[in-house]
């Protein structure tokens, strides 16, 4: 897989750099590397990747605005760095459409892990649609509205809520599986397969990030509810459109 894989590793540590560009082309990836946005923005316009390593920290723009403006105008997966270690950081840099997150310090071996785990779902996602095909369905649900052919959730208001390919098939997960007592076990299968890893992002995250674009009250959900002992109910009725 990785002998046709380009990775574009954004940091503004040169010795970083340099350790993963050397540990990832040992392991016959194509790596570019940027020190900045700017430098991102021109690798980009210049190469097509296959995923992006971004450092959170860095002098200008920094790489929440960036991965939130990547995943508005191309679909690549992403993996964060970063050396914060607190929870809500971490929900912060998924949320903007991150695929996964690396705290520093990290170990390479880790890290190659988690590339070939998302490069492996992001593989076997179905390919974002431009019609809706009669046999893919439209889910709705307390006012929502999920596309399984584009792969879309809209709201009432038909405002379009953008969504990681996580998200997307673990919301589908809770959808297809509604008003039931779901085990964090079963989700990763569900949303991930039975091939998941131990470095998948948690399910706890994933569920996290749903709510805060889901719930109208984030501190008392009432779509995605909490099962103590057994792990999560999506509670709302659903309609298939």
């Amino acid at each position: 897989m990785a002998s046709s894989v380009r990775l574009l590793i954004v940091d503004d540590d040169p010795d970083i750099l340099s350790l993963l560009t050397k540990f990832f082309r040992k392991h016959s990836f194509l790596v570019t590397i940027a020190a900045d946005g700017e430098e991102m923005a021109a690798a980009l316009e210049q190469e097509t990747f296959d995923l992006v390593i971004l450092d959170l920290m860095l002098p200008g723009e920094d790489g929440l605005s960036l991965c939130r403006r990547l995943q508005q105008t191309r679909r690549v997966p992403v993996i964060m760095l970063t050396a914060m270690n607190e929870l809500t950081d971490r929900i912060v840099g998924l949320e903007v459409g991150a695929d996964d997150y690396v705290a520093k310090p990290f170990d390479a071996r880790e890290l190659l892990a988690r590339v070939k785990a998302v490069l492996r779902r992001a593989a076997t996602a179905p390919p974002p649609q431009t019609q809706e095909p009669p046999t893919r369905p439209v889910w709705r649900f307390a006012g929502w509205r999920l596309d399984m052919a584009r792969r879309e959730l809209r709201s009432e208001q038909d405002t379009l809520i953008p969504l990681t390919s996580g998200e997307f098939e673990l919301l589908l997960a809770f959808v297809e599986h509604n008003q039931r007592v779901l085990t964090r076990d079963q989700l990763l299968d569900f949303a991930h397969g039975s091939s998941h890893e131990v470095y998948d992002r948690s399910i706890d995250l994933q569920v996290s990030r749903l709510r805060r674009k889901l719930e109208p009250d984030v501190k008392n959900p009432s779509l995605i509810r909490t099962v103590r002992n057994g792990g999560y109910m999506f509670t709302a009725p659903v309609e298939r459109g």
